[in-house]
């Protein structure tokens, strides 16, 4: 994997209580929020979320595009894929890995689909943050998984 420096990330404009955030510190809140998602919890996860993150999911599945917007990934991700399972998500963590603004956590997902299919994915999140907030996601999973367990978005 290459990772590219962005030079506008070393520099935090604003709230200057955000100044210190750097690698270790948003490694640290997404360990934090991935941990309480292994348990079945994903409001401390959902609420790193900035209002304008941009997740992509990769892949040529029905799911995979990119979500514009906090509201987008609750209303058009997170809610319809919950509505398929059958018991609450849950992701475990199995690497993070931080450098300037990125952290890349590889995960395996774990959950049962009202369908008795399970849906036990792994995963390659890349997250871009800035000022403590998740700005940027890109999911790269098993599609053929997606394709096989997930209905399609309505």
């Amino acid at each position: 994997m290459v990772m590219v420096r962005n030079r506008c990330s070393e520099h935090v404009h604003g709230d200057h209580s955000l100044a210190g955030m750097g690698a270790s510190e948003n490694k640290r809140l997404l360990g934090e929020a991935e941990e309480r998602l292994s348990r079945g919890d994903g409001q401390g996860w959902f609420d790193l979320l900035a209002e304008d993150v941009r997740w992509t999911v990769t892949g040529g599945t029905a799911w995979s595009r990119t979500y514009e917007g906090r509201a987008a990934v609750r209303t058009e991700l997170i809610d319809p894929l919950r509505a398929q399972y059958a018991e609450p998500y849950r992701r475990t963590p199995v690497q993070l890995v931080a450098e300037d603004d990125v952290v890349v956590a590889r995960c395996r997902g774990h959950v049962t689909t009202k369908a008795g299919e399970r849906y036990d994915n792994d995963y390659c999140f890349v997250y871009r943050f800035r000022d403590g907030l998740i700005r940027e996601i890109i999911e790269y999973g098993d599609t053929a998984l997606i394709d096989r367990v997930l209905a399609p978005p309505n």
